[in-house]
């Protein structure tokens, strides 16, 4: 059964629908964080170590193209939005948001690297940098780089998951994601010691 269940996935992991269907995933993964982005590219990267489709360079680009595009959709989306006049009704949240903000004015770039890894703590950190009025050019070139390095990083962690395991990919699959979880946690830890603050989950 297992074996069969195997083939089904290196069957469709190369059809022409599933790099387009991960590119759009990974952009609206930016706004519905429970959305298994990182998991379906640690997933198809183990099938492609063991089958070869889909190939490893045009999967992690798919993977960079729409993270960069949901991320900066994020950013727009605080910067245009009511969000700063709303927060602004709320002293509680004024506070909060004005530590945020001068947290990214003094360490963005480590903010918005490390966000890439923390999927609420993303879109939190993407939406506070538009709606502060965080350097768009500045935004763009850090959320190009952090959209590169995780796209290689997860398409990294399955291929050579799947390598590990040989031919069952799903099980490939199972420890890239294992792996992948342990190290986000890992990034989260260090993203609340350095910015002070807990980034929700």
């Amino acid at each position: 059964m297992f074996e069969q269940v195997d083939e089904l996935v290196a069957l469709h992991a190369g059809a022409w629908w599933v790099l387009p269907a991960l590119t759009a995933l990974a952009a609206l993964d930016a706004f519905v964080p429970p959305l298994p982005s990182e998991s379906i590219v640690i997933a198809l990267a183990a099938v492609s170590a063991d089958t070869g489709s889909p190939h490893p360079v045009l999967l992690a680009a798919c993977a960079m193209l729409g993270a960069f595009t949901g991320d900066n959709l994020t950013y727009a989306l605080g910067r245009h939005s009511p969000l700063r006049a709303w927060i602004a009704r709320h002293p509680r949240l004024e506070r909060t948001f004005t530590r945020a903000a001068h947290q990214l004015e003094r360490r963005g770039a480590f903010a918005i690297l490390a966000a890439r890894y923390v999927p609420v703590g993303r879109v939190a950190v993407n939406l506070t940098a538009g709606a502060a009025r965080f350097p768009r050019r500045r935004f763009v070139g850090l959320s190009a780089l952090a959209a590169l390095t995780w796209a290689t990083y997860s398409t990294l962690i399955g291929t050579l998951a799947g390598r590990w395991v040989g031919s069952t990919p799903l099980v490939g699959a199972a420890v890239g994601i294992v792996v992948a979880l342990a190290l986000g946690f890992a990034v989260d830890t260090v993203l609340q010691r350095v910015l002070g603050t807990r980034a929700p989950r």
